[in-house]
């Protein structure tokens, strides 16, 4: 009894204050709801990224091309390249001995690039995606209809596509577009095969509206260049992707001739060092948002002293009379402690229920929007709200209990 007596008089006296004790919890509605939030969708966007990145594969090294330290302007960019330097010293040449290291099944080299793409009265702006022949057995997503196109005629420059669904349906108005001419800038190519649906890559890249072609083609044809922007090396073995990931760092410095490693004019990332990133990114946001949202509890636990703390002074004849009666310090000290506890449970418990529901609700309007991370469910962000809460009870119930508890009956009894 001695337990369970100052948590039912505690319940009893905040019940019959319903209004005070509901406008108190609202204020640590916010916090407990902002994490929630925070969390789940901290959870959401990692698995949405590492979805995304499912496409390219598990296995894979990536080379890119980097703008070396000593041209580095004060006008660089989150990327690593600085505006107004283009990099051409990536070659599919690169490419090809990369392919003949040890540790390497496969790779293929690519150029992005954008045009105008038309059939008889539609037309379309869209990114071009010059790609070696091999990207086809490597990349995740396949052909859906008709054929990719072969090494020779990725040699011979042939005027063939591989484009997205999407695209086919705007060009060819849900007919058939295998077979068909179409026409790239100025010059007309043939559509080979339909790429199966993918959805936006990172929600900006739309890749159902892509056209596939062979990177030469790109290249000669179209942008007038000889150089590439990336490299996908596949692994046999992934487990030694870091040790191959120095192989092709040493290979590539051979054939650009750089002896100082602050001259590199490229840069290698396994998806070990991808994953580092993500969960580096993932954590720093969160950690920060977080943290803005212990600072709404904090507000709150601020609120709910100041409440107590009126409450005692509303409450000083009852409390002079419970202890003319017998009540100890200890019974007023826990009942007073019990009610800043009740209080702060049940804001984070509703805070969590709303903060869910929120979450679930953001997640369904992200998909409307291409963004397709999913409902992720964050067990440690309901831990962290609850056991925050409770937490801020107890701090914040303390002083305004322990001067409950030290008030004189007698003086007290003469507030009334």
């Amino acid at each position: 009894m001695f337990f369970w007596a100052p948590i039912i008089t505690a319940y009893n006296s905040l019940k019959a204050h319903k209004v005070r004790s509901v406008l108190t919890i609202l204020g640590l509605l916010v916090g407990v709801v902002s994490i929630i939030v925070v969390m789940n969708m901290g959870q959401g966007i990692k698995y949405y990224i590492l979805k995304q990145s499912a496409v390219f594969g598990s296995d894979f090294v990536q080379v890119e091309i980097k703008v070396p330290a000593t041209k580095q302007s004060s006008s660089e960019n989150a990327m690593g390249m600085a505006q107004g330097i283009t990099i051409t010293t990536l070659k599919f040449s690169d490419a090809e001995k990369i392919g003949k290291l040890n540790n390497v099944r496969g790779f293929y080299a690519y150029q992005m690039g954008q045009s105008v793409v038309s059939y008889d009265t539609q037309n379309k702006t869209t990114m071009l995606w010059g790609i070696s022949a091999q990207f086809f057995d490597l990349y995740q997503a396949k052909v859906q209809r008709g054929r990719s196109f072969t090494a020779e005629e990725e040699r011979s420059m042939a005027t063939v596509v591989v484009i997205g669904p999407a695209l086919e349906k705007k060009l060819f108005n849900g007919s058939d577009g295998i077979g068909q001419r179409i026409k790239v800038g100025d010059k007309k190519f043939t559509v080979i095969g339909v790429m199966e649906e993918q959805g936006n890559y990172l929600g900006f890249l739309d890749m159902d509206n892509m056209v596939y072609l062979p990177l030469s083609t790109l290249q000669k044809q179209i942008l007038g260049i000889d150089y590439v922007t990336s490299i996908m090396a596949y692994l046999k073995d992934p487990s030694q992707g870091r040790s191959t990931a120095e192989e092709i760092i040493f290979l590539l410095r051979q054939l650009h001739d750089i002896t100082d490693p602050k001259k590199d004019d490229f840069a290698v990332t396994t998806m070990e060092d991808a994953m580092a990133m993500i969960n580096t990114l993932s954590g720093g946001i969160t950690l920060l948002l977080v943290a803005i949202a212990g600072i709404s509890l904090l507000v709150g636990g601020v609120g709910i002293m100041n409440i107590m703390f009126v409450s005692v002074s509303e409450r000083t004849y009852e409390i002079g009379l419970r202890k003319s009666v017998g009540a100890t310090k200890k019974n007023i000290l826990w009942q007073f402690l019990w009610e800043a506890v009740l209080l702060t449970f049940s804001g984070g418990i509703i805070g969590v229920l709303l903060g869910t529901l929120l979450s679930f609700s953001i997640s369904l309007a992200a998909k409307s929007f291409g963004f397709d991370w999913g409902f992720n469910l964050s067990w440690g962000g309901i831990i962290l709200s609850v056991c925050f809460s409770l937490t801020v009870g107890l701090i914040f119930g303390l002083r305004p209990a322990k001067k409950a508890a030290d008030l004189n009956p007698v003086e007290a009894l003469r507030k009334e």
